[in-house]
């Protein structure tokens, strides 16, 4: 389905909608004007709708029970009005209109204020719920009209909290186009990136490369591509919770967000080391998956075939003569019940095979910044368990190493007001300043 101007029409119709969608920007952004305050008032109060539980059936059909209830903690929290105006006075500043300095012989006097790019285009990653709703609503906070193109994984949901959204203030419509848009229609995408002032892609190098290629010179390009998540141990303050709380972050994620642990790293050179952390953690890891299994049918058949297939590949290489406990790499696998851990011997930060499927690497404190610069540009979040002694050199290395977040193991992926995005306001990047000279 495709949400325009504030209704609801059949996909079979994108391009009729898309070829008069120029004309309708062009008049909505010449005569109308979206203030911060009607859409602070419209998030606000669609999230305490979100908050008593009005859609918790439709969440749970949509999303199942286990990620219904993160989903909507998180949202009613991003959603409230004391939220929305912390981050706008942060990342915008209070003030939305500044008079400078005078300069120059001339005596000329300027004012600054900051205005919205225009139209911006959202190309959503389906590794998120919910993300496309959110990336519109900080182009509306912004001002902006927007053009969301859905991902194929949304199942209604974006659609369903952008109508929610257009009941609590019809004015939003004016401001919103939907479009389920397979990525495949390249020449539909195309004409959407020819209307964007800023075009915001969410995804990995593929969708990334794609959406440089189709975007016109000196449109504004917002990237938020995939990044990597890990944990490093150096010590601890209380293993038995620490390592309880990283366990559970791993199955509760399934590690499929950036700021997900793909790999545990130890702060040692020794392998013998990580044999010993595996044998520790494993049984830790296989208590976090009995006590959070799969939410839905999908994630269970998954986690079967991925089980199976391990099992065959290891009887394949007994029957060939090879060590069954090591993969293709030489890594050895060490497999629990729903989970497994995979000793590496080399210390790049990569993918894990995922679904509570973890790498375990050597990384000294002496190179951990030589070893993460070579994942610029990727680096994310760094969940840490150190000593006391250790832990402020730590994560001050780990700052200068790239990472933008260091946190807890256990809350590597927890939703908090203020946060950055990758290093980065998010809403700073959706507006540009002018500069008015005054009599």
């Amino acid at each position: 389905m495709i949400l325009a101007k504030g209704r609801l029409w059949d996909s079979g119709r994108q391009d009729e909608i898309l070829s008069g969608l120029e004309a309708y920007i062009n008049r909505i952004r010449s005569t109308k004007r979206l203030l911060r305050e009607t859409v602070i008032r419209a998030v606000d109060a669609l999230g305490k709708r979100l908050e008593a539980g009005e859609f918790d059936a439709q969440l749970v059909d949509l999303l199942g029970a286990a990620d219904a209830r993160r989903i909507k903690a998180e949202a009613a929290l991003a959603m409230r009005r004391e939220a929305l105006e912390y981050r706008c006075g942060l990342e915008l500043g209070d003030a939305e209109e500044a008079a400078l300095p005078v300069f120059g012989e001339g005596g000329i006097r300027v004012r600054a204020r900051l205005e919205p790019l225009g139209t911006i285009l959202h190309i959503a990653a389906g590794n998120a719920d919910g993300m496309a709703a959110f990336s519109a609503f900080e182009g509306l906070l912004t001002g902006n009209f927007n053009i969301v193109k859905l991902p194929s994984a949304d199942n209604g949901l974006t659609l369903t909290i952008l109508e929610k959204l257009i009941e609590e203030e019809p004015e939003l419509a004016d401001f919103l186009a939907v479009f389920d848009t397979p990525s495949s229609d390249t020449a539909a995408i195309g004409k959407m990136a020819a209307m964007a002032d800023g075009i915001a892609v969410w995804g990995g190098d593929e969708a990334i490369r794609a959406v440089r290629a189709a975007a016109s010179p000196g449109v504004k390009l917002i990237e938020w591509g995939h990044r990597l998540g890990f944990a490093y141990l150096s010590g601890y303050r209380d293993r038995e919770e620490e390592y309880a709380a990283l366990a559970r972050h791993i199955i509760e994620t399934k590690q499929l967000l950036c700021s997900s642990c793909q790999v545990i790293y130890l702060d040692t050179a020794r392998m013998e080391d990580c044999e010993a952390f595996t044998a520790e953690f494993l049984p830790v890891l296989e208590k976090a998956a009995r006590e959070h299994p799969a939410a839905d049918i999908g994630q269970q058949a998954q986690l079967s075939v991925r089980t199976w297939c391990r099992r065959l590949e290891r009887a394949a290489a007994r029957a060939g003569g090879n060590d069954a406990d090591r993969d293709d790499r030489g890594a050895r696998v060490y497999e629990g019940e729903n989970c497994s851990l995979t000793v590496c011997r080399d210390s790049a930060l990569e993918l894990s095979p995922l679904y509570g499927d973890v790498l375990v690497k050597r990384l000294p404190e002496k190179n951990l910044l030589p070893v993460l610069r070579q994942a610029k540009g990727r680096l994310q979040t760094a969940g840490l368990i150190a000593s006391d002694e250790k832990r402020e050199r730590l994560t001050e290395l780990l700052i200068r190493a790239g990472v933008c977040r260091v946190m807890t193991a256990g809350h590597m992926s927890a939703e908090f007001i203020g946060g950055s995005h990758d290093g980065e306001y998010p809403l700073r990047r959706y507006v540009r300043a002018v500069n008015i000279e005054t009599e």
